[in-house]
């Protein structure tokens, strides 16, 4: 009777699951496993740091968490512990790279030595802008996602002047010196460990930058001409793959609020002593004002 019974319960079981082992066996390499990043894009953020990460999953031996997992600068996720975080990556197979990316990791003095301490073998990304570009398109982030909540608005010129004076309190202009942030990372990495990518030019002609990230990583060259073309109406490259093309998220590409010109002097003067810091620090320079 028990037989019989179990044998009811299986047939009614596979009857209500029919797609079940046809899931599993379409969607689920035996081979592949959820691991720690062997790469992870630290920022910076509204560098590209979104475009780098999908330019990069192009390659056949990448594989993306699509997520920013924010485990080593939010303690609310860094006390859950490395299962919970390897948890958040993609199902990755044999000889595949994983790769992360959480742009808030760069300005976050705790993440250096948490990311060491995870593995210090760890390859890393850092993608970089203009820095007075980097900050109006972080304002202009910010200003949409408050108009998106009917929060109120300031103005840009209220939160980066104070009596006159640009306010160096103001998160945006902070996050663009580069060089303060930098220093903390070389304090616990070697400089190999960090290829630096420059954003502009990701933006301009994304194929020679992502040919030396192919370099730094050791990766088969794979990426080539025919994976990007230049939409005219959004004014950026979209990515063509085997399945499909697509191009970033609409926020991608938004106008930038309209500054006082002074105000953009002011900017771009301030910058420069902080950027020729970075330009020794990372022993290279960048085509900035």
């Amino acid at each position: 009777m028990a037989a019989v019974i179990v044998a009811l319960l299986l047939f009614f079981f596979c009857a209500r699951s029919p797609s079940l082992s046809t899931v599993v066996s379409r969607d689920h390499d035996p081979t592949a496993a959820r691991r720690l990043p062997d790469i992870i894009i630290i920022g910076v953020r509204k560098g590209g740091t979104r475009a780098l990460l999908e330019m990069l999953n192009l390659h056949s031996d990448v594989v993306a968490a699509q997520s920013e997992v924010h485990f080593f600068d939010w303690d609310s996720h860094y006390l859950r512990g490395v299962d919970w975080y390897v948890s958040q990556m993609p199902l990755a197979r044999p000889g595949q790279l994983t790769v992360e990316k959480t742009p808030a990791y760069f300005t976050s003095a705790r993440v250096p030595e948490r990311i060491r301490r995870m593995n210090p073998d760890t390859r890393l990304l850092l993608i970089v802008r203009e820095p007075t570009e980097r900050l109006l398109s972080d304002y202009t982030q910010v200003f949409h996602n408050r108009l998106e909540k009917h929060k109120q608005q300031q103005m840009l010129e209220t939160l980066l002047m104070h009596d006159g004076e640009l306010n160096l309190d103001y998160k945006a202009l902070n996050r663009s010196l580069y060089h303060l942030h930098m220093r903390r990372w070389l304090d616990v990495f070697p400089r190999s460990h960090i290829h630096l990518v420059d954003g502009d030019a990701l933006i301009r002609n994304p194929l020679p930058e992502m040919k030396k990230v192919e370099e730094f990583l050791h990766l088969e060259p794979q990426i080539n001409a025919s994976n990007f073309y230049f939409n005219q109406t959004k004014g950026f490259f979209c990515l063509r793959d085997r399945r499909r093309e697509r191009c970033l998220h609409g926020s991608k590409g938004r106008q930038h609020p309209r500054i006082a010109p002074e105000i953009l002097r002011k900017l771009y003067d301030f910058f420069h002593e902080p950027n020729q810091e970075f330009f020794q620090l990372v022993g290279r320079t960048f085509d900035w004002n």
